[in-house]
């Protein structure tokens, strides 16, 4: 309409447009800038057209800086047309005037888009792997200009345009150029510079705006309150991780040991002055505490960026953002830098089930429901007062899974603990009759939550094999952590929930009580091999009133700690990989709280500095011992030795690996003081007492077996005569 040869317009000037044209433009209604502002053809001259409000006068210049024209003021708000002195369009340059005041503007309309037919065909496809360095706001060099360059998904909008400090927040100043085949607006925007500040600018299909939207790519954010996204400069890390990666990339995990430390980074430690420790400050002092006590991995609670701090990072608003509140992303590739330096994996707490509804966020992001469905039986949580991702569209497919690859890649990420799975998997989820809708079966299975789920867990595992994906899922659903090939879900392990719900059921009860309740503590290894388990005394038990783990025992004070000693006695002995939740090594007794930091002034206290030391050598036995790790998630690895004695409340059982030393496990969890206890051993000779949680370093009362008992062969029935501690667990080794 603008760009055809005609020498002349109207009022004789070479391409001139029409009055309702620069209205549009002024008003931002236009439907496509780029077709008019900028530089274009019209007949044989090159006319530049713009708009910069507050001008009185425009010079244009060429990207090296000479003069080549002047336009004219076509209209009183700003809109300026000219001829250029150019032989064909090119990226242009203004120096604007009003008064004595003068400022320069490279013309982003002048300037050719940046994604290509090819992103679009594999953005339609599904099959875009790379998207986090395509959407969102990115540093390039475009047709000799540094800037960013920005796009997003809305494919229902009628206009977007990015807006912030870098345009004075007006949204008719860069007004975005849509690529019709897949709803994504794009512009590159010259000069703007990392740090800036902005948001998108989205008009309705119906001419509505809509409140200003954060960049759902963005890298970077603000930090709470503010909820604007920041243009961030691409991550530059000197990474010296090879041989840890190299590691767990030939590794097989489930005969790795493996022991999580939960971490809630905003309360594990804070400053003096109560504030947030930066990543830096946390690496200087977490790290060597969790390479001391033996931990193999961190796991964090999600720092992606959310805006509210007592939703630990479940409402999420930014999954591509390392939150603002400990410091700039820099400072935590650094982190998993330090942590990978000292053989410490990290995991990231990852929320695709669902998000919140604040204004800025995803929630009815073009003005209609794009990333969540429309109908609330299916996109809204009941539970959470959020949206529920609409698992079936796959540009949200896309999103979610280019997030899971982007953690792995650019930050180096061990793991992705995939939170609230089984409210992804159920369509009636917490939900009455009638409040859901069946999938086309007449069935509950959310089967686009099913596929999106092996996708996920089938191109994590392609394109990152030493990244493990661990879900959080609380029913009986059947092989989470079997192959996607085999009709599994493709992760590679599970919570073991069942063990978390059984054990701390079994030890709130009086110990004169715990014979009427025994299979709470056998009834777990009828299924421990079903899935690829850990074992997780996590955050969701210390919150909401559940008190902490030392307050959920058993008995006085004394009692307690003997319980909660013998309980990690017994799980770190226990089948599957281990997962405890910061505070819960030193028996913190209050409840957790996110608003403050642990209570550290406890480990004074010999009982809390016991049951440190004591959780340090049960990591650092588990992770010596094969027997205790390398079978971990198969049945050859375990053998019942006494699980019947109910009237004693006592358990034995071997851990064992080939080629390996195995070890037996005995807990007895009465405070009753059992000498001469008859425990059938499998072979004859000295065995040693390689760890007796009833030891006086960890605060207990010091019974035991002198560190060793003798097994006797009576004639093809081998045993030993052991001393059990009290309300303890011992292992045992044989000496040769």
């Amino acid at each position: 309409m603008i760009d055809t040869p005609k020498q002349l317009g109207k009022d004789g000037r070479p391409g001139t447009i029409a009055p309702t044209e620069i209205e549009a433009i002024i008003r931002g209604s236009h439907g496509n800038p780029f077709a008019v502002l900028g530089t274009h053809k019209a007949g044989d001259f090159v006319v530049a057209r713009c708009f910069i409000p507050g001008a009185e006068a425009v010079t244009v210049l060429s990207l090296d800086g000479s003069e080549i024209g002047e336009l004219s003021l076509a209209h009183e708000a700003g809109y300026f047309e000219g001829t250029v002195a150019l032989p064909s369009p090119k990226p242009v340059r203004y120096r604007a005037y009003r008064g004595d005041v003068e400022w320069a503007i490279t013309d982003p309309y002048s300037f050719g888009p940046i994604l290509g037919p090819m992103d679009d065909y594999f953005v339609r496809e599904g099959s875009h792997l790379r998207l986090f360095d395509k959407m969102g706001a990115h540093p390039i060099k475009h047709e000799g200009v540094e800037g960013f360059h920005f796009a997003v998904w809305a494919p229902n909008a009628a206009r977007v345009s990015v807006v912030g400090d870098f345009n004075n927040w007006d949204g008719r100043r860069h007004v975005m150029r849509l690529r019709v085949d897949t709803g994504i607006w794009e512009i590159f925007a010259p000069d703007v510079r990392p740090g800036a500040t902005y948001k998108f600018e989205i008009i309705g299909k119906t001419g509505e705006p809509l409140p200003l939207k954060a960049d759902p790519y963005a890298r970077r954010a603000e930090l709470r309150p503010q909820t604007a996204s920041v243009a961030a400069p691409e991550l530059e890390q000197k990474w010296d991780d090879k041989a840890h990666r190299d590691f767990w990339e030939k590794a097989d995990h489930r005969r790795q040991a493996i022991s999580i430390y939960e971490v809630h980074a905003g309360s594990w430690r804070r400053r003096a002055d109560g504030t947030f420790m930066s990543w830096d400050e946390l690496a200087a002092e977490l790290i060597p505490y969790v390479v001391d006590m033996g931990f193999t991995h961190i796991e964090f609670l999600p720092i992606t960026e959310h805006p509210y701090d007592p939703s630990w990072g479940y409402q999420t608003t930014g999954l591509y953002a390392p939150t603002a509140r400990f410091g700039e992303p820099e400072g935590f590739a650094r982190f998993v830098n330090g942590c990978h330096k000292v053989g410490i994996g990290v995991i990231l707490d990852w929320v695709p089930a669902h998000f919140p509804t604040d204004a800025h966020g995803l929630r009815e992001f073009d003005g209609t429901a794009l990333y969540e469905h429309a109908d609330p039986r299916q996109g809204y949580h009941p539970d959470w007062n959020t949206a529920i991702y609409n698992f079936g569209r796959i540009e949200v497919l896309s999103y979610l899974i280019n997030n899971a690859l982007y953690w792995a890649e650019k930050f180096h990420l061990d793991g992705l603990r995939v939170d609230a799975v089984a409210s992804m998997l159920y369509l009636d989820y917490s939900r009455k009759e009638g409040e859901w809708i069946p999938n086309e079966y007449g069935g509950r299975e959310n089967l686009e939550a099913v596929r999106f789920l092996q996708k996920l867990n089938t191109l994590s595992y392609s394109a990152h094999p030493g990244v493990m994906t661990i879900a959080e899922e609380s029913t009986s659903w059947p092989k989470v952590s079997h192959p996607v090939h085999e009709g599994g879900l493709g992760f590679g392990f599970k919570w073991n929930m069942g063990f978390m719900h059984d054990t701390l059921s079994y030890l709130k009860r009086e110990p004169v009580y715990r014979k009427f309740h025994h299979n709470e503590l056998t009834f777990g290894l009828l299924y421990a091999f079903s899935e690829n388990f850990i074992l997780p005394l996590s955050h969701d038990e210390v919150v909401h009133g559940k008190g902490s783990l030392i307050a959920k025992m058993a008995g006085d004070d004394w009692q307690k700690f003997a319980n909660l000693r013998a309980y990690y006695g017994f799980m770190w002995g226990y089948p599957g990989k281990k997962l405890l939740f910061m505070g819960q090594e030193f028996a913190q007794w209050s409840e957790w709280s996110e608003e403050r930091s642990l209570d550290w002034n406890l480990l004074h206290y010999h009982p809390h500095e016991g049951m440190r030391r004591l959780v340090r050598d049960l990591n650092f036995t588990y992770r010596s011992k094969p027997a205790l790790h390398a079978r971990d998630c198969e049945p050859e690895g375990f053998e019942w030795i006494l699980a019947d004695d109910a009237e004693n409340s006592v358990y034995a059982w071997l851990r064992k690996a080939p080629g390996e030393k195995p070890v037996v496990v005995i807990s007895n969890f009465t405070p009753v003081y059992r000498e001469n206890y008859r425990i059938p051993l499998p072979s004859a000779g000295r065995w040693r007492e390689v760890l007796n949680t009833d030891a006086e370093i960890y605060g207990g009362s010091g019974k035991g077996n002198g560190g060793r008992v003798q097994a006797v062969d009576a004639g093809g029935t081998i045993y030993a005569d052991v001393t059990l501690p009290p309300l303890a667990t011992i292992m045992l080794e044989p000496e040769n």
